[in-house]
C-alpha cells in the first residue's frame, strides 16, 4: 500500500538575491500535489517549488518530509520519495463517488474528476513550458521527473529503468534503436555517435511482426530498412517463433538487435518475451520491446503475464496517447542504459546546461525543445491512481472480448484472430467472387464497410490486412467507453452489413 508522505514548509522565507519571493510561509503539501503549487508569478512558482523540494536553500525556515528535515537533493531523488503513484483516486472531501457518476464523470477520476484530457492539454499549452532544461526556470522538469517515476511504478519496471518523454511510439522506438546501434558499435570497438557508420559494423535487427515505425527508425538511423530481418511467425499468430529466432541468432558472428512486440497492431499479439530473454544466455543481442499498446497490460493481473520477462529488456517503447488517454503527442522510452543515451543525444552548447550525473531531457532525446507532455500524464496518473488505470484496461479488454464473441456468432462477420488484449480483428463474412485471393472480402468491400461506419459519425474502425487478407480492426482504449458504446458499435456494424 502506498505511503501517504506529507511535505511541509515551516516559516519559509526565500528569494533571489535581495528580492523577496516567499515570506514566512507555512504550507502542508500532500505527496503528488507538490508540483502544482503556484505562486504570485512565474518566478514565485518556480522558486517555491524548488525550495519545497530542497533544490534551493531557504533564507530561513525549514522544509520537512514526514517530520524530518530534508537535505539538499536532486529533483529526481525527490520524485522517488514524493512522486508515488496513488493506489486509489484522490477523492475530494464531502463528495461521494455516486455524485461524480451522477454528474457524468468517470468515478475513477477522483479529485480531478472535472478535468478532461482536453482541459489538461489546454493547461499545458497555456503554461507553454519547454521541459528540457533547468535554464527555463520552470516547474516543468520537476514534474516531468515525478511523472516518469509514477509511470515506472505503475508499469512495475525495476528502479534501474529511467525514462524520457518523446512525441510518440515512432520516436520512442527511434530512441531505443539508437541506443541499440550505439551498444552494438561499442561491442565492436566503435563509438557510433562520434564516427561515420561503417556498414560492416551495423547490427542486424530481428523482429517478427514489427510495427512500421521500426523500419522507419532504422532508415533515419542510417542502418537502412534492409537491416530488418523477419523472423518466421508461429502458425496463425503474429508472434515470432523463438526457436527459429535462436537459429537465426546462432548464424550471426556479431552483436544483434531483437525487437519484441508487446501488443501488435492487428491482433494485439505478444511475442514470448520471457523465452526471447532467455536466449541472451547464449546469444549477444540488445532487446528492445515495442510495447506502445501492450505496456499497460502490466497494470492488470488478468493480462500481466503477457509481459513476462519484459523487465529484462534494454529499452522499452510506451505510448501514452493511447491507453493513458492523454492528448497527442506523448510517449516515453524507458531504458536501463542512460549512459549510452547520454552519449548518443548529448547536446553540447555553451549557452545550454552541460550534462551532469542527472542529465536533463535535452541530453536524452532528439528534441532540443518539447511541449510539457508530462502535465497531462501527471493529471491522468494522479486522477485515476493505479486502481483507476487498471479498471480502464480491464474494462476495455472485457468489451473487446464481448465484441469478439458477438462476431463469432454473427452471420455478417468473421473473427480472424482470438482477442488477446483490446483489439478485435475481423472481416465481412464470405465476400464476392472477386474477393481476396485467399478467400474472404476484397479490399473494396472492407473499405465500403469502414467508410459506412465512419460516415455514421458515432464510432469508427480502421482497415488493415492480416496475413494478406483484407480485414477490419477495432481497438478499445478510451477511458469513457462503456457497455452502452458496445451497443452503438453493434448497431453501426449491422447497418453497414446491410
Amino acid at each position: 500500500m502506498t505511503t501517504a508522505h506529507v511535505l511541509k514548509a515551516e516559516h519559509l522565507t526565500l528569494g533571489y538575491g535581495d528580492r523577496l519571493v516567499v515570506d514566512d510561509l507555512d504550507l502542508v503539501v500532500p505527496a503528488g500535489l507538490v508540483t502544482v503549487i503556484v505562486g504570485a508569478n512565474a518566478s514565485g512558482k518556480s522558486t517555491l517549488l524548488k525550495a519545497l523540494a530542497r533544490l534551493l536553500a531557504p533564507k530561513s525556515g525549514r522544509v520537512v518530509l514526514d517530520g524530518d528535515d530534508l537535505q539538499r537533493t536532486s529533483s529526481k531523488e525527490v520524485a522517488k520519495v514524493l512522486g508515488l503513484l496513488p493506489q486509489s483516486p484522490i477523492a475530494p472531501d464531502g463528495i461521494e463517488v455516486s455524485d461524480l457518476v451522477a454528474r457524468g464523470r468517470n468515478p475513477h477520476r477522483g479529485l480531478l474528476s472535472r478535468w478532461t484530457p482536453e482541459d489538461e492539454a489546454a493547461v499545458a499549452t497555456a503554461l507553454d513550458q519547454n521541459a528540457v532544461s533547468q535554464l527555463d526556470g520552470s516547474t516543468a522538469l520537476a514534474l516531468e521527473a515525478e511523472t516518469l517515476e509514477m509511470l515506472r511504478v505503475l508499469l512495475g519496471l525495476p528502479s534501474e529503468f529511467s525514462g524520457v518523454f518523446v512525441s510518440g511510439a515512432t520516436m520512442s522506438n527511434f530512441v531505443g534503436l539508437a541506443l541499440a546501434r550505439e551498444w552494438a558499435g561499442r561491442r565492436r570497438g566503435v563509438r557510433v555517435g562520434d564516427e561515420v557508420i561503417d556498414p560492416s559494423t551495423a547490427p542486424v535487427v530481428f523482429a517478427g511482426s514489427a510495427h512500421s515505425s521500426i523500419s522507419k527508425a532504422l532508415s533515419m538511423l542510417g542502418l537502412g530498412r534492409s537491416s530488418l530481418r523477419p523472423v518466421p511467425l508461429l502458425p496463425s499468430r503474429e508472434a515470432m517463433d523463438t526457436a527459429r529466432l535462436a537459429g537465426l541468432l546462432a548464424d550471426q558472428s556479431h552483436p544483434c538487435v531483437v525487437v519484441a512486440s508487446a501488443g501488435t497492431v492487428n491482433t494485439g499479439d505478444f511475442d514470448d518475451i520471457d523465452e526471447i530473454a532467455e536466449l541472451r544466455a547464449s546469444h549477444d543481442f540488445w532487446l528492445h520491446i515495442d510495447a506502445a499498446f501492450g505496456a499497460f497490460a502490466s497494470v492488470s493481473p488478468a493480462t500481466a503475464q503477457l509481459l513476462a520477462g519484459w523487465r529484462q529488456a534494454d529499452s522499452i517503447c510506451v505510448d501514452l496517447h493511447k491507453w493513458l488517454n492523454v492528448p497527442y503527442d506523448s510517449a516515453v522510452c524507458f531504458t536501463r542504459r542512460r549512459d549510452l543515451q547520454l552519449d548518443v543525444f548529448a547536446n553540447n552548447a555553451d549557452y545550454l546546461s552541460q550534462p551532469g550525473h542527472d542529465p536533463e531531457p535535452i541530453h536524452l532525446a532528439p528534441e532540443n525543445s518539447h511541449r510539457w507532455r508530462a502535465l497531462p500524464a501527471w493529471f491522468s496518473l494522479t486522477a485515476y491512481g493505479a486502481d483507476g488505470q487498471r479498471e480502464i484496461v480491464e474494462r476495455n479488454c472485457r468489451l473487446a472480448r464481448e465484441l469478439g464473441a458477438g462476431i463469432e456468432k454473427s452471420s455478417d462477420y468473421e473473427l480472424l484472430a482470438p482477442v488477446r488484449l483490446n483489439i478485435v480483428c475481423f472481416s465481412p463474412a464470405g465476400g464476392s467472387a472477386g474477393g481476396a485471393a485467399n478467400g474472404g472480402a476484397s479490399v473494396a468491400e472492407v473499405a465500403a464497410i469502414v467508410n459506412a461506419i465512419g460516415d455514421g459519425g458515432r464510432t469508427f474502425v480502421t482497415p488493415t490486412a492480416l496475413f494478406g487478407r483484407p480485414a477490419i480492426r477495432a481497438a478499445f482504449s478510451n477511458w469513457r467507453t462503456t457497455e452502452a458504446d458496445l451497443d452503438v458499435v453493434w448497431s453501426a456494424l449491422s447497418a453497414a452489413a446491410g
